[in-house]
């Protein structure tokens, strides 16, 4: 027994000893002691007696067995022992000094076990959740992603990998690296242009719509853009279609956002037909189901409406639009084609595939040698196209070489089995001897390149994990007679479909090249490899050994930004992706902008910003007022306005005017002619949607209303110094100002100063530039690695941009000429401009 009172023994026990006397007293039993019952009672009082709970069992006799037992009181005659069992067990557990994590070996413990059940082993994992539970206040929470969507974020596959090399934010419902820990800003951007770099885009999300081809296609075109390479030229499967996706019949408002569309590629001798019920059925996984059912009879075979399925992959950032644009368009195609055939049955089911594919996007021109390396066939391949694509793959100096958007499908085996892996090794061809590779074996996009078994649901269903763990692989790897040679594949291992597509940033297709463009950059291609749900890990580990590099999203975007093209959701104004996008980043940057000292913060009315926080897209189109420079500080002007007693009388029938922007490669075309008006924009905008089948603008949108709320896309390029960033105001210029410019320009780059009376550049800079002449303002800008000189991309409306190409011309100058101005400078810099379409 422990000593009763306080430092009675505490001389005598050193720590360890009165260690082991805690513990033992906690696990002592406490036992009633015995009390003997009177001869005057009779069996069943003896039956119920306190005693040692210990009966004596005689096999030879049956004396001494009691005839009957009382539950009840034999219960009640236990009582203390049961409650000095109960409290026993309780003691012993709480007296012990020792955590899950504590009982490990000191070489595997880890802080975070401390706190994350899933960082202790198995076999404790259970005690370490029973005491985790014990603590009301919250230590432990998980955010891997529940059943429900009930969790606020979601981990890719990859997180904890990338969690120990990148910086980790919540963006858009998951928890995604934003740039690694170590300073690869420079190296990531070579790895683009001459290496290899590899981003996980799994959560991106996937849309299955599956129904008879015609409506598919009455689908699409109620809700992309109508302009580009077109929908029918991907129906075949062998290509994908990078397009935008609007709002339901709303072209050229109601922009969502870039959409890319994979049709599952049909075989030659495929002539199914579509049959069964007539019905549209909209599903959502993970988010509920809704059904819409239609009876229109029996259908009739036809091959123009054969069943057909394609994927629509979307930002997360719009996922929801996407899906009720998708929706919407389906039902009014299902009404449609009800009053076209109503003898013919049809059926529409969209499905929400996200967690159901992953996507890597391994940019570079080594990408084709890594993924060659990476990844063997499965072996059993019988296509005749697809074994020359392979044969040539390693050859393959960039992937630029490969049609643009061009589908690949086949089946590989389990990378972990051929770890590490070696890159292939392209040969350079000698200029004095023939090709190696003859025109006659290269490959070109066909639906039967493009056919795989990833398009199957039960298969994907079966490989979401895979069927040997890392430590079987490594036990099968220990067996083997000569240490470091490849596992050969056994039938039980799995045999993984994938799909590559061929992937390219640039600033304009080669065909579509315009006479003149100031920005000659080459751009970046790579591939887009989707694979299965549940193999990240097992890829991620073999592609990253070959030396590529991971990018995070400033990685990802610096892509975007060197090639010239926009990035979404920041270089899309308008949508509502980029509104929430832009007030997320001027609540930081305003907090930041508070917390920093008068002193040492920039004062905006000072530097005559106006808008310092997000672009004022409608005081720019005009449709809004600017407001006062004291009121944009948060002061109270002293000045009484002379019409803020005046009654202004409102129309109630006037329609809201929105900005929109105009995307798509027919702009150059649309807005090739100087002289356009108003009503020639307007049929122009009806002839694109008279091209899919949509009706003409409705008569309340008048022509002027549209011409004033259109923003365009530019591309900006520095004439000299400076290097533009986010927020950046574009000013236009007179035609005095601007010769004085461009002849600064023309005597500081020939070192010459003959006119004394023209200003210098530095001159021109350090005047004060009107808010009354802000065009526009820049939505990415930086210095460019790949130009070695300031770039950005901006936003101007379609008005401003026609009277600057009206300027350009009076001064003979093939390019438009602007001022660009810092939000915290007042020194300006002369830029040129350009379309980004085209």
């Amino acid at each position: 027994m422990p000593p009763k009172r306080k430092g009675e023994e505490s001389k005598d026990l050193n720590g360890r000893d009165r260690k082991k006397l805690k513990m033992a007293d906690a696990r002592t039993i406490a036992v009633q002691p015995t009390v003997h019952s009177s001869s005057g009672q009779g069996d069943r009082q003896a039956n119920a007696a306190p005693g040692p709970s210990k009966t004596v069992v005689n096999f030879d006799t049956s004396q001494g067995l009691p005839s009957s037992i009382d539950v009840e009181r034999f219960t009640e005659a236990r009582a203390y022992e049961i409650s000095a069992m109960q409290s026993a067990i309780k003691a012993a557990g709480d007296s012990s000094t020792h955590r899950a994590w504590q009982t490990l070996p000191r070489h595997l413990r880890r802080r975070a076990a401390s706190h994350d059940v899933r960082r202790v082993p198995l076999r404790l994992r259970e005690k370490a959740r029973a005491e985790a539970s014990c603590f009301s206040n919250g230590a432990i929470q998980t955010t891997h992603p529940t059943a429900d969507g009930s969790c606020d974020k979601t981990w890719l596959e990859t997180h904890i990998w990338h969690a120990k090399r990148a910086k980790m934010e919540n963006m858009w419902g998951y928890r995604l690296a934003v740039t690694p820990t170590e300073k690869a800003f420079r190296p990531s951007h070579r790895a683009s242009v001459h290496g290899s770099i590899l981003h996980d885009a799994s959560y991106y999300a996937t849309i299955e719509i599956q129904g008879p081809q015609t409506i598919l296609l009455a689908t699409l075109e109620a809700c992309c853009d109508p302009q580009g390479p077109g929908l029918k030229q991907c129906m075949s499967g062998s290509r994908a279609c990078d397009t935008h996706i609007y709002e339901h019949a709303r072209w050229p408002f109601g922009l969502v956002g870039p959409i890319t569309i994979i049709w599952q590629s049909v075989s030659p001798n495929d002539a199914s037909s579509s049959s069964g019920e007539a019905q549209v059925s909209i599903q959502r996984s993970h988010k509920g189901k809704e059904k819409e059912i239609i009876d229109n009879g029996m259908a009739e075979p036809d091959p123009l409406r054969r069943t057909r399925i394609i994927w629509v992959r979307a930002h997360p950032a719009v996922f929801e639009d996407v899906l009720r644009a998708l929706e919407a368009s389906a039902s009014h195609a299902i009404q449609a084609d009800k009053q076209k055939n109503p003898t013919l049955t049809s059926k529409i089911e969209i499905i929400d595939l996200r967690g159901s594919l992953n996507a890597f996007e391994i940019m570079g021109p080594k990408s084709t040698q890594v993924i060659r390396g990476a990844l063997s066939l499965a072996g059993g391949e019988e296509r005749e196209d697809f074994k020359k694509f392979w044969e040539t793959l390693s050859d393959l100096q960039t992937p630029a070489n490969i049609p643009r958007r061009m589908i690949v499908g086949f089946k590989v085996l389990d990378p972990r089995l051929k770890f590490p892996p070696k890159n292939a090794t392209s040969s350079y061809p000698d200029p004095s001897k023939p090709p190696a590779v003859s025109s006659s074996n290269l490959v070109f996009p066909s639906s039967v390149t493009a056919q795989t078994e990833l398009w199957d649901e039960d298969k994907r269903d079966r490989l979401k994990k895979p069927r040997f763990k890392k430590k079987d692989l490594d036990e099968r790897r220990s067996k083997l007679l000569v240490p470091g040679t490849k596992l050969n594949p056994l039938r039980q291992d799995d045999r993984v479909p994938v799909m590559l597509i061929q992937r390219s940033l640039e600033s304009c297709p080669p065909s579509s090249r315009s006479t003149y463009s100031f920005d000659d950059s080459r751009g970046i291609h790579g591939w887009t490899l989707l694979f299965p749900a549940g193999w990240s890990m097992a890829f991620l580990s073999s592609l990253i050994y070959t030396g590529t590099r991971f990018a995070g999203q400033r990685e990802r975007m610096k892509q975007y930004f060197e090639a010239g093209t926009p990035a979404f959701p920041m270089d899309y104004p308008s949508t509502r992706a980029y509104e929430i996008a832009v007030e997320e980043r001027a609540e930081k940057e305003k907090e930041k902008w508070e917390k920093t000292p008068p002193a040492k913060r920039a004062s905006w009315g000072k530097l005559g910003t106006r808008s310092p926080w997000r672009a004022d897209w409608n005081v720019v189109l005009g449709l809004e007022k600017p407001p006062l420079t004291n009121a944009a500080q948060g002061l109270v002007t002293t000045q009484r306005d002379a019409h803020a007693n005046m009654s202004i009388p409102e129309d109630a029938t006037a329609v809201v005017l929105h900005p929109w922007l105009l995307r798509g490669s027919k702009v150059p075309s649309i807005l090739s002619n100087v002289c356009i008006t108003p009503s020639e924009f307007l049929n122009e905008i009806n002839k694109l949607r008279e091209k899919y089948h949509m009706s003409l603008l409705d008569k309340a949108v008048l022509a002027e209303d549209l011409w004033r709320s259109a923003l365009v896309m530019i591309r900006i390029k520095m004439v000299g110094r400076g290097a533009p960033g986010e927020l950046a105001n574009i000013y236009k210029m007179d035609d005095i100002e601007a010769r004085k410019w461009l002849k600064a320009t023309t005597q500081k780059t020939s070192g010459t100063y003959e006119d004394a009376e023209v200003p210098t550049e530095r001159e021109l800079a350090e005047m004060k530039p009107a808010q009354e002449d802000i065009v526009g303002y820049v939505t990415t800008g930086d210095v460019s690695l790949a130009r070695g000189e300031g770039f950005a991309l901006g936003a101007i409306p379609v008005v401003q941009y026609i009277a600057l190409r009206k300027q350009a011309q009076r001064l003979a100058r093939p390019a438009i000429i602007v001022k660009i101005r810092e939000r915290d400078t007042t020194v300006s810099r002369a830029a040129y401009v350009e379309l980004l379409d085209g």
